[in-house]
């Protein structure tokens, strides 16, 4: 690690990170742009600490008070992405410039979980607003924004002297203070009595839908919240946009978590071969994640499916825990994706287990990375998601039709619902701090559409500083294909003597994660996608020694 002077430790969940309290940044290289130039090693991406960064610290250093003695950058130690801490003070600053004076922002964070009844605990991860906002990692916490000063306010966990024993050393106001570069720090039993010395005209509390969940956003509850005058409808669509669209320093953060989730994924092909157990696959992984990339959390629970487990899009989970022996000819499709300083990866790659495709695996698969190229190539601003779904959907279609799977015509395919028996799912979602993040379907944004295309997760028009997936796929999931072999509108495009020769086959999918830029679409992921790249690069792995 640069420059670094001094290393707390934190050890309240017994976890080591390091602040680096250098005020300089540095910056090297233009980035690569095939996977095989990223394979070398991270310091390219490690190194990107550009002027637009610094600019940005010494910005926010001004306006929110950034004192030079605070912390500059957390991470995770040697070898690791430095975050700068004004990534969290622009976000303020940006949420600040959308509100009015005399309105006071109050978050509440995430608590630590038990397991059921016992005094065992859930490893914690922070609320993602609270994370955006604060970029506090301790459980138990609020955050006031007070927009008419810009100053942001933690408030910590008073914490009884045993602690210590147990947890680690009690950090005083001042030290967490330091550590999270803000501008003042007080316990949470103050937390009444401090915003009422800010004399607010109102709180503005978070509560809002998530429509990937469905659930709503947990709204900030504290003794004495009574006494003063609250809104919980201002705030969420304002903060909720914000996340949309990345800041500089956050696409920084993004594009390092994809590059370690990418070389993750590029471990797994070479230990994958027939004989393994897919959790076996999963293990090198989260291996990689944590041990090179300092990732200890994935963004959500790992998808190893390899045979007709590929055609579970959500395999994985506790009732099909990713346990199946892998076959020689099973094509595998391994979803999984690191997670750092809470911003997530999402990457797919599907591989034959033996290292070399068959014919019918290659046209399946070069169907799905025709559907990948065509988004790639046409995704750009103002473009719709809406078509660029139905983009992949035809450059699938029609790659299968030439392959004698399928006949008609596509449109009339599209017409009559033939994509979404072999795609079930939609081309993509949003990334950030969130695996399906924020923002899908806000006010002022173009509602969840009818019929087939209410599958997908967000119907936006594409901008500037956006992050997605693209995640076309293809899968002969048994109780969708009965299904369209009963209903005439949909059997007459199939060949059904070619498709039943697939049952069984599982699925392919293939996953980037990529941004929105003023010209087109930067690719962060960095893995063979080519089906001679992908024989090249298992020619030296498992199978082959």
């Amino acid at each position: 690690m640069l420059n670094t002077l001094t290393r707390f430790i934190v050890s309240k969940v017994g976890r080591k990170c390091s602040l680096n309290y250098s005020p300089s940044i540095e910056r090297c290289g233009a980035k690569s742009l095939s996977y095989c130039n990223h394979n070398n090693r991270l310091s390219s991406v490690l190194s990107r600490r550009s002027n637009f960064i610094a600019q940005d610290r010494l910005t926010t250093a001004t306006e929110f008070s950034l004192s030079v003695k605070m912390a500059a950058t957390w991470s995770m130690g040697p070898g690791t992405l430095e975050v700068p801490l004004s990534l969290f003070a622009t976000n303020r600053r940006r949420l600040a410039e959308k509100l009015k004076p005399g309105q006071v922002v109050v978050l509440q964070g995430g608590e630590d979980i038990n397991h059921y009844d016992t005094d065992v605990q859930y490893v914690f991860r922070q609320e993602a607003y609270f994370i955006w906002l604060s970029g506090v990692r301790e459980p138990g916490c609020y955050f006031a924004l007070d927009v008419g000063t810009g100053k942001g306010h933690l408030f910590v966990p008073r914490l009884p002297e045993e602690y210590e024993v147990w947890m680690g050393k009690l950090l005083s106001c001042n030290q967490f203070k330091n550590i999270y570069g803000v501008d003042e720090v007080h316990y949470v039993d103050e937390l009444r009595n401090v915003l009422k010395s800010l004399n607010p005209d109102v709180l503005l509390t978070l509560s809002g839908p998530n429509t990937d969940s469905g659930l709503t956003a947990k709204e900030a509850v504290f003794e004495g919240i009574d006494e003063f005058k609250v809104n919980n409808e201002i705030l969420f669509p304002i903060i909720a946009e914000l996340r949309v669209i990345k800041t500089p320093a956050e696409i920084e953060v993004m594009r390092y978590v994809c590059k370690i989730s990418s070389d993750a994924h590029k471990q797994v092909m070479l230990h994958t071969k027939p004989g393994l157990m897919e959790y076996q696959c999963e293990s090198v992984f989260l291996d990689h994640c944590y041990r090179v990339g300092g990732c200890r959390h994935v963004s959500y629970t790992c998808i190893c499916g390899s045979g007709d487990n590929a055609a579970t899009l959500h395999y994985g989970h506790a009732a099909a825990p990713n346990t199946k022996l892998i076959q020689n000819g099973d094509m595998c499709l391994f979803d999984m994706g690191g997670n750092y300083a809470g911003y997530a990866a999402d990457i797919t790659c599907s591989f034959p287990a033996n290292g070399k495709f068959t014919e019918d695996q290659k046209l399946i698969y070069e169907a799905v990375l025709f559907a990948r190229d065509a988004v790639i190539k046409e995704a750009k601003p103002g473009v719709m998601w809406t078509d660029m779904h139905l983009t992949a959907n035809r450059a699938m279609l029609e790659h299968l039709k030439k392959g004698g799977l399928l006949k008609g015509d596509v449109e009339e395919m599209i017409k009559n619902g033939v994509n979404g028996i072999l795609q079930p799912h939609g081309l993509g979602h949003l990334l950030g701090l969130d695996v399906h993040d924020v923002g899908g379907y806000l006010p002022h944004c173009p509602p969840r559409p009818e019929g087939p295309l209410a599958r997908l997760r967000t119907a936006r028009r594409l901008q500037p500083g956006m992050l997605l997936t693209v995640e076309p796929g293809c899968y002969f999931i048994p109780r969708l294909l009965d299904g369209a072999k009963n209903n005439p509108s949909q059997a007459q495009f199939f060949n059904w003597d070619v498709v039943d020769k697939y049952r069984g086959f599982g699925g392919v999918r293939i996953e980037d994660d990529v941004l929105i830029t003023e010209e087109g679409v930067e690719n962060f992921t960095f893995v063979p996608r080519t089906v001679a790249e992908i024989e090249d690069f298992m020619a030296n792995g498992a199978n082959f020694k």
